[in-house]
């Protein structure tokens, strides 16, 4: 016979309502669990393999397990805390806490690795930012840490009830001691911050200092930016809030070349047609002057014919020039030709986007499109990849579109290159210009490509902006005649004025202003435009002696 009194002793006085409540709630969360896995793993998978980006595919798989974990998790936790057991199970929360608390750190850090960053740095590859090299390698190391340190905090005060009111005392009292320390690296740090967001400059800017010395922007850094002095020949290193508090005048914007106005006078019984022409045609001999093309190469043999000593220099000088007018000429033309296209491309939008876009029309945009890649020396080319990053799913193959460099020797990328290596075998060249110049174009080169690929992209996908196609590719054409290579205008040819007349000791004489751009400040240390200003003054001297005031 079964002695009832077993029934009272205290490992079998749990009730019939306490079980009934753990048994409900384990129903509760292998019901939930089974269909979670079902809506994780094989519901929304399904549906997010037919978007034609994979973020959310792999934001799920990334998601996945750490969803179904936390919840298991957190189910267990409310169970115990629901139940009122003579058993002790308290040791339990801390445990279950800390689970939850380090598989939600697990997935945020695996979220922000895998998706964040990785679709951070794509985007970066198609922008002209100079932060995306420096703020985005600096957020994945910090961000760990951070993560890493928060979740320690949370467990130390949930799991183990320890109050750290006073260690984030001690933590505040610490950082604004360090902080009060390190104020002029915090000072630079945040300056550097602003300055790469909002950059009033990009590499290989000209920027004149406070101190009246110029030099090439190199890199903006999170502490220093880089500048490369002419006048010294080293790399300066300024600390970011200096610079920021600084006037600077950056001579590479509006337009590359740096303007010259130089006061020259003569007696007031001078032939003025004569002195006034002569002046001009000297200026636009000068084969490192801005200036009409077709005008320069016609006086270039006129001028600039002096001695012995100093012919067989200009002689090359002269043949280098006639080479290299003829090479920009034939890059203005190809940038001529292909911003013509773009606006017709352009123009053929504006009619067909406005009751959206048709299959057969989207075609059509596509082989004009390619015509104008074909223009520029690209091709686009999908290439089929693994997709490596898919861990709980099938890999598949998908095509990345990348763009490649075709052989033609006519395109606008060959006879920008052809161009500035007959830049660097001017005889006036320094060493330094033989790294800068090419950098300096082949950095322009890539920004050229970055935008045409990002409209390639956005032509092959129209669908959420088949409206505003043209805008793009008008904003294109503006980047190219203001930020790829200046446009020139009327308004850099140049110009000789009649200034004022005045009056000497024994006669009266006319003062003229001449007017005109050298072609590229970077070069020879800043000094070009100094040595052709010299240069020029030295030929009128040479023509117009008869009429020069002693």
């Amino acid at each position: 016979m079964v002695d009832l009194k077993l029934f009272n002793m205290p490992f079998f006085s749990t009730n019939i309502e306490q079980v009934m409540f753990v048994l409900r709630s384990l129903a509760f969360t292998t019901i939930g669990t089974i269909l979670l896995y079902g809506l994780l793993f094989y519901l929304l998978r399904s549906i997010f393999r037919k978007f034609e980006r994979d973020i959310a595919l792999v934001t799920l798989n990334v998601s996945a397990d750490s969803v179904l974990i936390v919840f298991i998790l957190s189910s267990f936790k409310i169970t115990i805390a629901n139940l009122n057991s003579s058993l002790d199970l308290t040791w339990l929360n801390p445990i279950l806490i800390t689970a939850i608390i380090l598989s939600v750190s697990y997935w945020l850090w695996q979220l922000l690795t895998q998706v964040v960053f990785y679709y951070l740095k794509k985007w970066a590859e198609n922008t002209e930012i100079m932060w995306d090299n420096v703020l985005l390698p600096l957020l994945e190391t910090v961000t760990p840490i951070l993560i890493t340190l928060i979740s320690l905090a949370l467990i130390l005060q949930l799991s183990f009830g320890i109050n750290l009111s006073g260690i984030w005392v001690a933590v505040g009292g610490a950082s604004f001691i360090i902080g009060f320390a390190t104020k002029d690296i915090l000072a630079n740090f945040f300056s550097g911050i602003v300055l790469l967001i909002d950059t009033p400059f990009q590499f290989g800017d000209v920027l004149r200092l406070e101190n009246g010395n110029l030099g090439i922007l190199q890199k903006i850094g999170l502490r220093v930016t880089q500048i490369y002095q002419f006048e010294s020949h080293t790399e300066a290193y300024i600390p970011n809030s200096l610079l920021q508090s600084q006037k600077i005048v950056n001579v590479s914007r509006p337009i590359a070349p740096i303007h010259y106005s130089v006061p020259i006078t003569f007696p007031s019984n001078c032939d003025l047609n004569v002195c006034y022409q002569t002046m001009e045609e000297i200026i636009l001999a000068h084969p490192d002057i801005i200036g009409d093309i077709e005008t320069k190469l016609q006086y270039l043999d006129k001028y600039f014919n002096w001695g012995e000593e100093t012919e067989k220099c200009f002689r090359a000088k002269k043949e280098n020039g006639r080479k290299r007018l003829i090479a920009e000429q034939e890059v203005n033309l190809k940038l001529d030709e292909i911003e013509e296209n773009l606006e017709a491309l352009a123009l053929t939008l504006q009619f067909l986007e406005k009751g959206g876009l048709e299959r057969d029309e989207i075609k059509t945009i596509k082989y004009e499109y390619h015509n104008i890649l074909d223009l520029v020396g690209l091709e686009f080319i999908a290439v089929e990849k693994l997709d490596k990053r898919r861990i709980f799913s099938k890999r598949k193959r998908y095509k990345l579109i990348q763009l490649e460099e075709t052989n033609s020797p006519k395109s606008l990328i060959r006879l920008i290159r052809k161009w500035y290596r007959i830049r660097l075998q001017d005889p006036n060249i320094v060493d330094e210009d033989q790294y800068i110049l090419p950098k300096i174009w082949e950095y322009q080169i890539e920004l050229l490509k970055k935008r045409l690929k990002r409209l390639l992209q956005q032509i092959l996908n129209p669908e959420r902006i088949e409206t505003r196609l043209d805008d793009y590719l008008k904003e294109l054409v503006y980047w190219l005649r203001t930020r790829f290579k200046q446009a020139r205008s009327r308004c850099h040819d140049p110009d000789v004025r009649i200034e004022q007349n005045f009056q000497g000791s024994t006669e009266i004489f006319l003062k003229f202003n001449l007017n005109y751009y050298v072609d590229d400040i970077r070069l020879e240390d800043g000094e070009r435009g100094e040595r052709v200003n010299s240069e020029i003054y030295y030929e009128i001297l040479n023509h117009l002696q008869s009429y020069m005031h002693s």
